[in-house]
């Protein structure tokens, strides 16, 4: 039987993931590239396969033996099938300014809170490893302010929300971005001058041509890399020194919270930040199909419960005496 061709758009990826035998040679494929199945507990590669359960059986003796796909994954524990999840990591990949719980959960046919708790575990995925060294040659620092606008609120919100002038009560996202290459952007306590310049020096190459608006708190970087300050009281070019590639991408993600998503606890603020640094850093030169598969090579060894999402701690019981 000739092999079914692998789907480069969303519609054939529909059609395709609806067969469960392509979803599991599809995952089985990216997470054993060699073709040799392993077991995700022991390590074991004594494994044979159970072709009427599509889960394989590890010969090594110990508990839970059995294993599907899922299983070290972040699709583990869930009753939802790859029919809908694989089409969802698709959607969330491919689309430029996200897709919200509302939407997956109409288009998948699952409730909204399970399409929100799919997302974030998604999300997961998305988280960059930091592979491939810091960043070098040219690079931006910048930082930005997540939250509500008081026009836009009820007066009895804004007068909760809104404690005083400017950025008060507001999230701070911090980035530092390559030009021609990546960002890496966090949520960050403050805007102080040890929390950016330990940033920066996690991230970025010691000599690097460094540039950042006039903010006070990027002082004495200097020292380290060939730092040059914009002022944009003053203007927001000169040359080559500016901060635009930042900004384009405070857009992006600004575009999809206040857009897509509407409202974002600040709790998970970062793992949109997450999202949008992913679709930022692999938006060229790939495919909406090699954006995909990229994705799917990432969701190996995360795990995200509902708990651990909401921040529910299981309270530990006393030991018996």
């Amino acid at each position: 039987m000739d092999q079914v061709k692998e789907p480069d758009t969303l519609q054939e990826a529909v059609v395709y993931f609806a067969n469960p035998d392509n979803c599991l040679s599809y995952l089985a494929g990216r997470r054993w590239p060699t073709g040799v199945v392993t077991c995700p507990r022991c390590g074991s590669k004594n494994v044979g396969f159970i072709a009427s359960r599509r889960m394989w059986q590890c010969k090594t003796r110990h508990p839970l033996a059995q294993f599907s796909i899922k299983v070290g994954t972040i699709f583990e524990d869930s009753p939802l099938g790859l029919d809908k999840w694989l089409p969802a990591m698709w959607m969330i990949a491919s689309d430029r300014n996200g897709i919200s719980s509302w939407e997956l959960h109409r288009a998948l046919g699952v409730t909204q809170k399970t399409a929100w708790f799919m997302l974030h575990r998604i999300r997961l995925a998305m988280q960059d490893e930091q592979t491939g060294g810091k960043l070098a040659g040219e690079v931006e620092v910048d930082e930005s302010f997540i939250g509500g606008k008081a026009r836009n609120m009820h007066a009895d919100k804004r007068a909760q929300k809104i404690q005083g002038r400017g950025p008060e009560g507001k999230a701070i996202v911090a980035a530092v971005l390559e030009r021609g290459g990546k960002v890496r952007a966090k949520v960050v306590k403050s805007r102080r001058k040890p929390e950016l310049h330990a940033m920066v020096r996690e991230h970025v190459e010691p000599g690097s041509a460094l540039y950042s608006d006039a903010l006070m708190s990027y002082d004495g970087l200097s020292e380290e890399y060939a730092h040059q300050v914009i002022d944009h009281a003053v203007s927001y070019v000169e040359g080559n020194v500016h901060t635009n590639n930042c900004e384009n991408f405070w857009s992006l993600l600004k575009r999809g919270l206040k857009g897509t998503y509407v409202s974002v606890e600040p709790f998970h603020l970062f793992r949109y930040v997450d999202e949008q640094a992913f679709r930022y850093n692999n938006r060229k030169p790939m495919s909406d199909a090699e954006r995909f598969s990229f994705l799917v090579d990432k969701i190996v060894g995360k795990r995200l419960t509902y708990d651990g999402l909401i921040g529910k701690m299981e309270e530990k019981k006393p030991e018996a005496v």
